[in-house]
């Protein structure tokens, strides 16, 4: 029988039906195409609808959109197809697997690792504890284009200058992040629901399907204990046979239904759907969204993988086998167009995705400009393909917030909400500090008084300021009139860096005159880096000391060798600088064993401050410090060796 006669017949089943032809329904409610593809293959049930996200890190088991009630026009299904296909190929392909997975933060993806790169080009951060060292780390710089533009010094000068954009910035940065984990409480429930679905069909109630669900993600969750590794190696060869079958049943479906459907590689089918359905076509786009789910996860699990690898598996493997599923899905439903139903459990508006992707795009458009620098002319062409298009299905998303997308955007405010309350007292905090800090002149005045006995010791005072003295120490002194032999004020930095090499961890300086011994450290960590253990972390910070006053002296011995002529005279007097200096500190770790002080410092609002600021500060962020690990556990400190300073700062 041919082609068309089947199309005839159909049409005559599709009136006994009796399908509802109020108007265009493909795509409404952001439901997704779910289609028994014969009795055959009913319990398999367009498993290769559920492909694309698996391989991005989300679920597979994201259908196409579908309709309750069929479809009128069959070319309207050549107009979906159409908007799939390039929406997948621009998306997901063309942005994420070519453009952004290039962006990465030395392997590292997410909407956090775009902003620690533009952080990295920009003084972007709104805690001013830059140092100009920090851009000697090895994982700091990265390989950049030579050519200069103009737009690149501009825009660079512009966020750094205008305080609101640097707050912006930080905000969609929360935003995002959120966003993402917004979506992934609901995900895992809402994709397995979706999967056992499937198979509804077949002898399954809603109850068996509940329980069903429940037991595969008690064990999903429960094998999730043995890691990444042993999981990807357990998956692969799963995953691949999943590919290769939803890649043949879509390729099968489409040789035996109707091969016309590829004519939907024209976009022109586009827009004849868009002319024929107008606002509803717009509607329909909250549906199309489903069958990207999962594109953003390419970029923010990188650190699982290496960019190469999801660039080869996803254009040999995942690509081709999820666009043979949905073309094999729309051959089968030009000749059963009303077998198009819901698929309840996957009708949830992906809001949080949809903001991701508009966000990833934002960042994405900066880094083009500051760190590519990018011609305009390519920047302009992404910007009025891809982003307009994610806007377009941010917009078509949010018309329809009330059917669902509330919950995973009330998670993600919640989760902003105490990003910012943490951010906000923090840089409070700092700010109180830098300002009330304690000068160079009254370090070497308090260390110099008669009063303030020198204690055999090596003393590790931990500060957040890289740029003076917390004022914690002063009231230290004014209580204890004692100091160590050997003083080192230790400052813990985290860098915009994934991590820290350990010959780049330590940077030391030291406060003149050396008879003090007094020095600073600061101890730079990546965001991925752990503290190392407490043992391993002194002999390091004890051994690269050492190596600092070797290297300071040598310094200082060619300063006086150009200012005098006896070079042999100076570089004796140096040996014993440095044989002094460094006895000095080996003595003080073995006869007074290193002393660690902190400082529990209480945080208020400050007189007169606004009730927003005395609930932000004395209830937010005063509650969330509760719920977070000391300061001492964090860095592993043994509590025989603790001091702890208490001080009140009004900020």
């Amino acid at each position: 029988m041919e082609n068309g006669d089947l199309i005839e017949e159909e049409k005559s089943r599709e009136e006994n039906h009796h399908v509802d032809q109020e108007g265009p329904e493909v795509y409404q409610h952001g439901n997704e195409i779910k289609h028994d593809i014969g009795k055959q293959l009913s319990r398999k049930k367009l498993l290769k609808n559920h492909t694309f996200n698996l391989e991005a890190g989300g679920s597979t088991t994201n259908q196409g959109p579908g309709s309750p009630s069929g479809v009128k026009n069959n070319d309207d299904i050549l107009g979906v197809l159409s908007l799939i296909f390039y929406s997948l190929m621009l998306i997901t392909l063309f942005k994420y697997v070519f453009i952004v997975l290039e962006a990465n933060d030395n392997g590292e993806g997410g909407t956090f690792a775009l902003y620690s790169l533009i952080c990295r080009h920009a003084k972007v951060s709104l805690t001013p504890n830059q140092q100009a060292e920090d851009k000697e780390v090895s994982n700091y710089k990265l390989d950049v284009p030579n050519r200069r533009l103009k737009l690149a010094s501009f825009v660079k000068s512009l966020i750094e200058r205008n305080q609101t954009i640097k707050y912006f910035i930080l905000l969609v940065t929360m935003l995002g992040t959120s966003m993402v984990l917004g979506d992934r409480i609901l995900t895992p429930c809402i994709t397995v629901l979706s999967a056992v679905g499937g198979i509804k069909g077949a002898t399954l109630s809603d109850n068996m399907i509940m329980w069903i669900s429940v037991g595969i993600l008690i064990v999903l969750f429960q094998i999730q204990r043995f890691g990444t590794d042993k999981i990807g190696y357990s998956f692969a060869p799963i995953l691949t046979t999943w590919f290769i079958f939803i890649g043949v049943i879509g390729l099968y479906n489409f040789v035996k239904y109707d091969p016309g459907v590829i004519k939907a590689v024209n976009p022109m089918y586009i827009v004849h759907y868009f002319m024929r359905n107008k606002k509803d076509a717009w509607i329909s786009l909250g549906g199309i969204i489903l069958c990207l789910t999962g594109s953003e996860a390419l970029f923010a699990d990188l650190g699982h993988f290496c960019v190469r690898s999801i660039q080869i598996s996803s254009c040999a493997l995942v690509f081709p086998s999820v666009v043979l599923a949905y073309f094999g899905q729309a051959s089968y439903l030009r000749l059963h167009n009303w077998d198009a139903r819901n698929a309840f459990y996957s009708s949830v508006p992906r809001i949080a995705v949809a903001f991701v992707y508009s966000i990833t795009s934002a960042f994405l458009v900066l880094v083009m400009i500051m760190i590519w620098k990018t011609n305009i002319f390519l920047i302009i062409i992404y910007s009025l393909t891809i982003w307009l298009l994610e806007l377009l299905f941010l917009s078509s998303v949010l018309y329809k917030f009330v059917d669902g997308g509330h919950l995973p955007l009330l998670f993600a405010m919640v989760l902003v909400t105490v990003m910012f309350l943490w951010n906000y007292g923090y840089r409070k905090k700092y700010m109180y500090e830098l300002e009330n800090k304690v000068s160079p002149q009254k370090l070497v005045e308090i260390a110099s008084d008669p009063t303030i006995h020198r204690v055999p010791g090596l003393a590790l005072f931990y500060t957040e300021l890289v740029h003076g003295i917390s004022p914690i120490f002063t009231h230290y002194v004014s209580n204890v009139p004692a100091l160590h032999s050997v003083l080192i004020f230790v400052s813990i930095k985290s860098l915009p860096i994934s991590t820290v090499l350990p010959e780049d961890r330590f940077l030391f300086g030291r406060l003149d005159p050396h008879e003090l011994s007094i020095f600073r450290c600061v101890v730079r960590y990546g965001y991925k880096d752990a503290r190392t253990e407490w043992e391993s972390f002194k002999e390091m910070l004890v051994h690269q000391l050492k190596d600092f006053i070797r290297k300071d002296e040598l310094m200082s011995r060619q300063d006086m060798a150009d200012e005098s002529d006896n070079i042999e005279e100076v570089t004796r007097t140096c040996e014993e600088t440095v044989q002094r200096e460094m006895g000095k500190v080996e003595d003080a770790v073995r006869v007074g064993d290193v002393v660690y002080l902190l400082g529990e410092d209480e945080v208020i609002a400050s007189k007169g401050s606004s009730l927003c600021k005395k609930v932000a500060i004395n209830y937010g962020y005063n509650l969330l410090r509760r719920c977070v690990r000391k300061a001492d556990e964090v860095f592993m400190i043994p509590r025989k060796r603790l001091l702890k300073v208490g001080m009140t700062y009004e900020v």
